[in-house]
């Protein structure tokens, strides 16, 4: 192992102790017992005095919004999901089934969905949930006096890119309600993975006579009205929120906890300290702690569709030119990351598709296209040396690293940072930033070199390579390129799924050769589960389901 690994974990695990020795001596009341494997005591802190079933979790931080249209993330999403409901759902294998829709209708030509709404199904005021209520709140997304981030995800609904680009109006758009329960929704071609779509937050419905009534009702907890498994209680912003069991719910019999109680604490031991007191009944891992917990019996590990990564800003120097873009990407050992800093079973990306999507000739779309993005030490000092001469520079101007905070983030942007000096002799100075103060920062353009992160919105490998079109919300890098642009429209509209895999695979190595991304490694889901606690249904693609949990 290289020099420079032994000293950062040596770091963070000083940082990890400091915070374990803080938590012992803080003259707080006795904690419940620790188990030896680090599981918190059977007979300590399952439910509350009344015999109230609650599960308390980790949120990290206060969501960005939980109006559907806006919160384009996890930290919404995961609240959303169990607020709200759309008319499908994952089920247990990940696939859609009838939800707030109970059956749906679907065209010879596989362009119109008919969706009839269950007559049972109702808001948490006790409101029907009707036809008009998504028809709304679709349109709502996609009004471009909205600002939705997820409205791209609507474009396969005739008109919708019209209306959201301001060159046509809501009536183009073809959702209507031809009645009070049902929906009808046209397609501008026939799309597979439609249902599935549909299970994405932004496709939520919302209570149209509320919102209309009161458009910040999504802001506050007295005024939030759901149709999904939970309601809302209380919301003390940046500190905790409290969900209570829908009671006007239309499968609320399948619903057994009374509340979620979510925490917002925006670091990494912190939430491990809390799940071994019985502040918490679900936490992730701390890296540092990871060879010690991870093969306990309390371990959840599962797939994940997503991708941690760095994006170059090819509007600022010296990242115009794409052989220094490619020698910073070719400078970073990700096995080493992978390995050695994130940990916790993770896997190193060389491409930027994660695995788990199955083409047409039955391969995984990563297999079929291979490693794109390896580590290659002698290649990226030819590639700097060949950038810097084509720019003239004798030296590189100033080079920032930016990062939301967190101590997993901190841990690989220093090890990056240290690979491109050992490896290109550049020195990289790094900044942190809250998360919405830098998501706003790079969606301005103005950081020069940030990380990322995409957690897949649906099930197809489209999904991330659209967010690198022109004017994509997504994009964040200042590129544009009509070839590409002109591949992901293929690759969304090609009825044939041998082409327009092949399309996709074109365009993802058209990214990898512009570089104007690189990845780090693929994202999976670990967590440590309290005694007692069944039923949480966590989806490779989709969103953290507590419909059917359970803690006994």
């Amino acid at each position: 192992m290289k020099k420079w690994v032994l000293l950062l974990l040596a770091v963070v695990l000083t940082f990890g102790l400091g915070a374990c020795t803080t938590a012992t001596d803080s003259g707080e009341p006795d904690k419940p017992k620790q188990t030896d494997d680090g599981k918190k005591d059977d007979n300590e802190g399952k439910n509350d005095e009344q015999g109230e079933k609650v599960l308390r979790l980790n949120n990290g931080t206060e969501p960005k919004s939980l109006d559907p249209s806006i919160g384009f993330d996890s930290v919404s999403w995961t609240p959303l999901n169990n607020l709200m409901e759309g008319l499908t759902r994952l089920d247990e294998d990940s696939q859609p089934q009838a939800a707030t829709a109970e059956k749906w209708d679907i065209s010879e030509d596989g362009k119109t969905y008919t969706f009839h709404i269950r007559e049972d199904a109702k808001w948490s005021n006790g409101d029907p949930v009707v036809a008009e209520d998504f028809a709304f709140a679709w349109k709502h997304m996609l009004d471009p006096d909205t600002a939705s981030p997820a409205a791209f995800l609507a474009y396969f609904i005739e008109g919708a890119e019209a209306y959201n680009d301001g060159k046509g109006s809501a009536d183009d758009v073809l959702v209507s309600a031809k009645d009070e329960k049902t929906l009808e929704v046209v397609l501008t071609a026939p799309t597979g993975f439609f249902l599935d779509l549909l299970t994405n937050p932004a496709f939520f419905p919302i209570n149209h006579k509320v919102a209309e009534e009161n458009p910040k009702w999504h802001a506050e907890a007295d005024s939030f009205v759901s149709n999904g498994p939970f309601a809302f209680e209380s919301w003390k912003h940046e500190e905790e929120m409290v969900f209570v069991k829908n009671d006007h719910y239309w499968d609320k019999d399948v619903v057994k906890l009374d509340k979620i109680h979510w925490a917002m604490v925006n670091d990494e031991n912190t939430p491990y300290q809390m799940f071994v007191s019985g502040e918490l009944d679900v936490t992730g891992i701390p890296a540092e702690l990871s060879d010690e917990l991870i093969g306990g019996d309390n371990v959840y590990i599962g797939d994940q569709g997503g991708l941690e990564f760095y994006r170059f800003n090819i509007e600022k120097e010296p990242f115009q030119n794409k052989k220094i873009r490619q020698a910073f990407a070719y400078a970073v050992n990700r096995d080493e990351i992978a390995e050695f800093v994130v940990k916790n079973g993770v896997k190193p990306a060389y491409g930027f598709v994660s695995p788990g999507f199955t083409g047409p000739d039955g391969k995984d779309f990563r297999e079929g296209n291979g490693d794109l993005v390896t580590f290659d030490a002698d290649k990226a000092k030819q590639l700097i040396e060949e950038g810097m001469k084509e720019e003239g520079y004798d030296e590189l101007p100033e080079i920032t690293l930016s990062y939301n905070t967190s101590d997993t983030n901190k841990a690989v942007a220093e090890t990056v940072q240290n690979m491109l000096s050992e490896h290109l002799d550049v020195e990289v100075k790094l900044e942190n930033q809250e998360w919405n103060v830098f998501s706003e920062a790079q969606m301005n353009l103005e950081l020069q070199f940030s990380r990322s992160s995409f957690i897949n919105d649906y099930s197809d490998p489209v999904n991330f390579l659209e967010s690198f079109i022109t004017d994509s919300y997504m994009n964040r890098t200042g590129f544009s390129s009509k070839e590409y642009d002109e591949l992901i429209q293929k690759g969304k509209t090609e009825a044939d799924e041998e082409k327009r895999w092949k399309y996709l695979h074109e365009a993802e190595k058209m990214l990898a050769d512009e570089m104007i991304a690189m990845p780090i490694r693929y994202y999976n889901i670990v967590a440590l589960e309290a005694d007692g606690v069944t039923g949480l249904i966590r989806h490779p693609v989709g969103y953290l389901d507590l419909k059917y949990a359970d803690k006994n």
